[in-house]
């Protein structure tokens, strides 16, 4: 038997194997590379974020225990009080280094005699962008027990990441 023969000007048929083989090898290579990067990219609390309200807050540093504190200037009230700025207090939770962490935080209110919780989870949604999903119970001060009823709220906000200006 010969061996396999070429059009002049092309390389024989058993190079172009290998070569496509070596390109393809290169390809998938990259690719699982670069993947994990893409699919592993974490949801951060810290930075500034702004809900479907138009309220702002600020999350600072997590720490090592999963502790945060920030701000957070609500854009509605039931109250006639000037809204003021008013202080959280967080944690995330980090057991499983999970890249979408749930977390919780508390904000105590600087111009009503109320608190409100939220408890919700950082997510990358399908275009790399970070959203917090959160669920909330405000509870404001009665003054007698038989009111009771009316003294806690509950409702869902979702976050995105506010952008400064120059980004």
């Amino acid at each position: 038997m010969s061996p396999a023969r070429s059009t002049p000007g092309c390389p024989p048929a058993a190079e172009m194997v290998r070569a496509t083989s070596s390109l393809l090898l290169l390809l998938l290579l990259s690719l699982a590379l670069l993947a994990p990067g893409i699919s592993a990219r974490k949801c951060l609390l810290t930075g500034k974020w702004t809900n479907d309200l138009g309220s702002n807050m600020t999350i600072g540093a997590v720490n090592n225990r999963g502790e945060f504190s920030g701000t957070y200037h609500t854009a509605v009230t039931s109250t006639s009080n000037d809204i003021k700025l008013s202080p959280l207090y967080g944690t995330q939770n980090n057991i499983n280094k999970k890249t979408q962490p749930t977390f919780g935080f508390t904000v105590n209110w600087k111009f009503s005699e109320s608190t409100t919780v939220f408890t919700g989870q950082c997510f990358m949604d399908r275009n790399g962008k970070e959203v917090l999903k959160t669920m909330w119970l405000l509870r404001s001060s009665v003054d007698d027990i038989d009111d009771d009823w009316k003294a806690t709220r509950v409702g869902n906000n979702v976050f995105t990441r506010l952008r400064s200006v120059k980004e």
